[in-house]
Order: C-alpha cells, then structure tokens, then sequence
C-alpha cells in the first residue's frame, strides 16, 4: 500500500507541476523536506516551497506562451522512488528557452510526503540553453556552477524575505 500511495504522490506532484499550481507541489513535502539540484540545495518546506512559487510565478508572468511539462517512468517502492521529466520553458533571467530533461530521485516519511527529492540533469546542456555564450563556453566550469546556485539562493532569499 505505501508504494502506491508513494507513487500517488509523485503523480500529484508533477501533475500540479505541470499546471504551475505550487501550493499543491509543496503540500507533497514533509516539512523538514529537502531539495537538491544544479541551482538549488535546500531545506524545510518553506525554501522547498518558495523555491515553487517563485518559480511558478516567474513562468507564469514571463513565459506561460511555452510552458510544457511532461514526465514518464514514475516508479515508488516502500521508501523511495523516480521518475523522468521533461520542461520545455522560457529562463526568466535571459529570456532563452530551455528544453530541460531531468531525472528525479525521492525519498518519502510514512505518510508518503517527499522527504528528499535530488533533481539531476547535465549543467552544461543546461546552461548553454539558458545562458546562451556564456553557458556555452563556460558551462562545464565549477566557477559557473559556483554563479548559478549563488545567484539562484540570493533570488530565493530575496523571494522569501518578501513572503508572509
């Protein structure tokens, strides 16, 4: 029972992904969640969620036109589980669309809330997309990287600080 309702979760969550409904997103995560990426590595629902909504609402004011999400391959046992997903989407900060591939690892309490969720895909493609030049020539760099995450916490910190 606790691997479907594992999965159960996975599915709501990434059908509400697909809608950029983040509330929804952050209601599968336990509160002492923890997110990690490329661009991000946090902890507690609070980041875990502000990290949703302030992408969710940065999507939906300047690229909604795009917006895509699809996901495949969902698969949950008793305490952990994966999938695949595809985002098709416009990078707020350069305006460049982005079509993003990534494969997400979970693990989950008892009560099947996401209690880990590492999100991996190849920087470099990545960056190259969303950067444009930059990404292209320096993608590959860890000083890039460094900018990318220190970039993407300030824009967080500020979203957050803004935030009831």
């Amino acid at each position: 029972m606790t691997a479907a309702i594992n999965a159960q979760t996975i599915e709501r969550f990434y059908s509400a992904f697909a809608k950029l409904d983040a509330p929804t997103m952050e209601a599968c995560y336990a509160s002492d969640a923890e997110f990690d990426d490329e661009a991000f590595s946090l902890r507690g629902r609070r980041e875990v969620g502000g990290m949703w909504r302030m992408l969710a609402g940065a999507t939906q004011a300047k690229g909604a036109d795009v917006w895509r999400l699809s996901w495949r391959d969902v698969r949950a046992d008793e305490r952990s589980g994966s999938a695949h997903w595809d985002a098709h989407y416009r990078f707020s900060a350069t305006g460049r669309l982005v079509d993003n591939s990534i494969d997400a690892r979970f693990t989950f309490t008892p009560e099947g809330l996401i209690a880990t969720h590492r999100d991996s895909f190849p920087f470099w493609t990545w960056s190259r997309q969303a950067l444009g030049a930059p990404g292209l020539l320096l993608g590959w760099s860890p000083m890039l990287r460094k900018k990318v995450r220190a970039t993407a916490a300030t824009n967080l910190a500020t979203y957050l600080a803004r935030q009831p």
